[in-house]
């Protein structure tokens, strides 16, 4: 189970020191987007992932592919190619900020995801002051929808 919050970065809110923290670079296209089967090479590591319905929780199962594997179905994909950089930024208790820079067709695009191990964490989980607004609800911010081109 994926249990996650969304926000929005004003790029005048980016943490200064930003190349301080790790940094992957990540690409990722659907095969399907209802539901949700999603290729993504982060680094040097490739992932099929399988995601149900759903927004703040969701079911989610990762399975390795080869590099191979990935070439092959990258093609295959639907829509525009998801490229980004992703930094992990550690946050209270034990959490992490994932702050996403989006590139290419989404270039100017800032988001952050934190993760949560259970629905009462997500929901008792106050935000730091520079993240923007919460789009935890909203499908449109779904990588899988913005694959297909969604207008922000």
């Amino acid at each position: 189970m994926e249990i996650e919050r969304k926000f929005l970065i004003p790029r005048e809110n980016l943490p200064e020191n930003l190349e301080e923290y790790p940094c992957h670079h990540i690409e990722q296209g659907y095969l399907c987007t209802s539901p949700v089967v999603r290729i993504r090479q982060s680094d040097e590591e490739y992932i099929l992932t399988y995601k149900s319905g759903g927004l703040m929780a969701r079911e989610e199962y990762n399975l390795p592919l080869t590099g191979e594997a990935y070439s092959h179905l990258k093609p295959k994909t639907d829509g525009i190619l998801i490229v980004k950089d992703r930094y992990v930024i550690p946050e209270k208790d034990g959490l992490f900020i994932e702050l996403d820079v989006f590139r290419e067709t989404y270039e100017g695009l800032l988001m952050a995801e934190v993760e949560f191990p259970t629905r009462e964490a997500a929901e008792a989980y106050i935000p730091p002051e520079w993240f923007g607004e919460e789009v935890t609800w909203s499908s449109r911010y779904h990588n899988s929808a913005l694959s297909q081109g969604i207008r922000l």
